[in-house]
């Protein structure tokens, strides 16, 4: 079975809680996309303190713990250091930097430090080739399959390629896609190795959001 994440990508928090809502019984991991316009030209909202208050309803009506679900940062940002403190501190578990960004190196040994887990993005139009010399190091990489920034940007042709490749030279890689990833789109980069599938619009955008979920999960 396809793992499946959603992604959300917003400039306010309540948008971010009610999307989380709408999924929050269906999946154990949620994406949440943070950008500066450093690295993309795209602002987003980017208080980690928000999330320290995600088990509360407004109006401060309490609800259970989340023990399933899980928080994994995106981190669309010229320089994710500057945010992953405050980002581990709400209590995110999984972060992900871009390949393009600052201090690659620096960002995967504060994140093995910190005993959490790690990844690299890689953008549409950067070659693969260079997230190799990090693989060893990291427990996912996150193909961008459209130029990131914003969602609703058109599917790249070249990510089959690129999931092709990694997959061949690196099989028990954990690789994860995200951008244009409705169920066709999404069906031909697991057959071509991806086993994590990040969506957005697919998603949010279904009047059915538990059936969106499981379109993609099961996939094979």
């Amino acid at each position: 079975m396809t793992e499946v994440i959603p992604a959300i990508l917003e400039k306010d928090y309540p948008e971010i809680e009610r999307k989380i809502r709408l999924v929050e019984s269906y999946v154990n991991w949620v994406q949440i996309d943070i950008a500066d316009n450093t690295l993309v030209a795209n602002t987003t909202f980017l208080d980690p303190e928000s999330y320290s208050t995600i088990i509360h309803l407004g109006g401060g009506q309490a609800r259970p713990p989340r023990d399933h679900l899980n928080l994994e940062l995106h981190m669309m940002v010229k320089d994710p250091l500057k945010y992953f403190d405050s980002f581990k501190k709400a209590g995110f578990k999984r972060f992900i930097a871009h390949v393009e960004g600052h201090g690659v190196e620096d960002f995967i040994v504060k994140c093995q430090e910190n005993d959490v887990e790690v990844g690299l993005a890689i953008d549409g139009p950067t070659q693969i080739e260079k997230v190799f010399p990090y693989i060893e190091d990291i427990d996912v990489v996150l193909v961008m399959a459209i130029e990131a920034g914003a969602s609703g940007r058109p599917f790249r042709e070249d990510t089959i390629s690129k999931i092709q490749t990694l997959h061949s030279k690196f099989f028990d890689l954990a690789i994860a896609v995200d951008g244009a990833m409705n169920l066709e789109n999404a069906r031909r980069v697991v057959a071509a190795g991806a086993n994590r599938i990040n969506s957005n619009s697919y998603i949010f955008k279904s009047p059915d959001i538990k059936g969106a979920i499981e379109s993609l999960k099961n996939i094979v």
